[in-house]
C-alpha cells in the first residue's frame, strides 16, 4: 500500500451527490491536524509535534493536486511551527515570562489589525497574480530537486476576497500562537468559519465537518486561553 498517494483509499463517505474518496494521507494527516489544535488549546509543546507531521502530509497531498500556492504555504506552517515548538520549550526566565499567555495591548492589536486589513486588501487585488508566482516558483524549486514538476493550469480565484482573509489571518494567528497571544484562537475561528462556507459552496462536504469541529476546538480555546490570561495577571502586550 502506497500511504502518500492520494489514491489509497482508506473509505468512502456517503456525502454529496457523489460522496468522498478519503486517502490515508488524508485522514492521517487531518487527524494530526486536529490533535494539533486540540492540544495546542491545552497549552501543550507536543501539538508541534502533530503539526509538523500535519503540514508535512497536507504539503504532499497539495504536490499531489497540483495546488503549488497551498503547498509553499505548508513551509511557512513547518517553520512556524519549528519555531513555536523551540519557543515554547526555551528554558529561561525571560523567555517564560515573555510566553505567559496573554492578550495583546491596544497598541499592538491596532498595528496587527492595519497590517492586516492592508495585506488582504493587496491579495484580494492581485491574488491570482500572486499564487502565479508562488507557483512558479514552487515548481522551479521543486525541480531544483529533480521532481520534474510542471506548472499547472491556474483558473482564477473563485472567492478572492475570502481566500485573501484565510491565508493572511492563517499566517498572523500562527505567528500568534506561538508567542501565546489569546487573540490567534479568535483568527482561528473567524478563519473556521469562513472555510466552513467556503467548502460548503464547494460541495466540500468532508471538509466542510471537519472545519466545523476545528471551530469547536477554537472556541474552546478562546475559553481556556482567556481563563489562563486572566490568572497570570500580567500586563497586555503592547
Amino acid at each position: 500500500m502506497n500511504f502518500f498517494s492520494i489514491n489509497t483509499l482508506l473509505v468512502h463517505i456517503p456525502l454529496g451527490k457523489q460522496g468522498y474518496d478519503l486517502s490515508w494521507i488524508e485522514a492521517v494527516g487531518t487527524l494530526c491536524g486536529l490533535l494539533c489544535i486540540g492540544l495546542a488549546s491545552k497549552e501543550k509543546v507536543i501539538n508541534y509535534l502533530f503539526g509538523i507531521i500535519n503540514v508535512l502530509l497536507f504539503a504532499v497531498i497539495f504536490y499531489q493536486i497540483q495546488l503549488y500556492s497551498s503547498l509553499l504555504l505548508q513551509i511557512f506552517f513547518l517553520l512556524a511551527n519549528v519555531y513555536g515548538w523551540y519557543a515554547w520549550t526555551r528554558q529561561t526566565a525571560s523567555q517564560q515570562a515573555e510566553l505567559q499567555i496573554r492578550w495583546l495591548g491596544a497598541r499592538a492589536r491596532t498595528a496587527w489589525l492595519a497590517v492586516s486589513i492592508i495585506a488582504i486588501l493587496v491579495m484580494t487585488f492581485f491574488i491570482d497574480t500572486i499564487f502565479g508566482q508562488f507557483a512558479r516558483l514552487t515548481v522551479i524549486l521543486l525541480n531544483q530537486f529533480g521532481l520534474e514538476a510542471q506548472l499547472p493550469v491556474l483558473q482564477p480565484d473563485a472567492y478572492p476576497f475570502w481566500d485573501a482573509c484565510m491565508t493572511i489571518l492563517s499566517v498572523v494567528a500562527m505567528i500568534f500562537m506561538t508567542r501565546k497571544w489569546v487573540e490567534n484562537w479568535i483568527l482561528w475561528v473567524v478563519i473556521n468559519l469562513i472555510s466552513v462556507a467556503i467548502f460548503t459552496l464547494q460541495g466540500v462536504y468532508a471538509m466542510s465537518i471537519e472545519y466545523m469541529i476545528l471551530t469547536l476546538i477554537a472556541i474552546n480555546g478562546v475559553r481556556l486561553w482567556s481563563s489562563k490570561a486572566a490568572q497570570n495577571n500580567g500586563p497586555h502586550t503592547s
